[in-house]
């Protein structure tokens, strides 16, 4: 797993899934156009909503809870990333939200 920054997530977004592991309330908030949502506790479960094939970019608030989804990814088969920082740097760096 690497820990890729805000600004490398934003270009891998057309090659890769961002998955925003946050809670409905945090995603409320606003989150990264054309992410998909799946909160960390439902991972295990929705699986199957993800495309081995594709890589994959774990975002959460700050970064500590996609760490562990992407470490999780990886031994699951995928390719997975964090993004450092997570929503709170990505909003910081005035990157897109919906």
């Amino acid at each position: 797993m690497a820990e890729i920054t805000v600004n490398e997530a934003d270009q891998r977004r057309s090659t890769a899934r961002i998955l925003d592991v946050r809670e409905d309330f945090e995603v409320a908030e606003g989150m990264i156009p054309g992410a998909l949502h799946i909160p960390m506790g439902q991972l295990q479960a929705r699986l199957s909503e993800l495309d081995p094939t594709v890589p994959v970019i774990a975002v959460c608030r700050s970064g500590n809870r996609s760490a562990r989804v992407a470490e999780a990814l990886n031994g699951a088969g995928f390719a997975a990333d964090t993004m450092a920082g997570g929503m709170i740097a990505w909003t910081r760096a005035g990157l897109p939200t919906t």
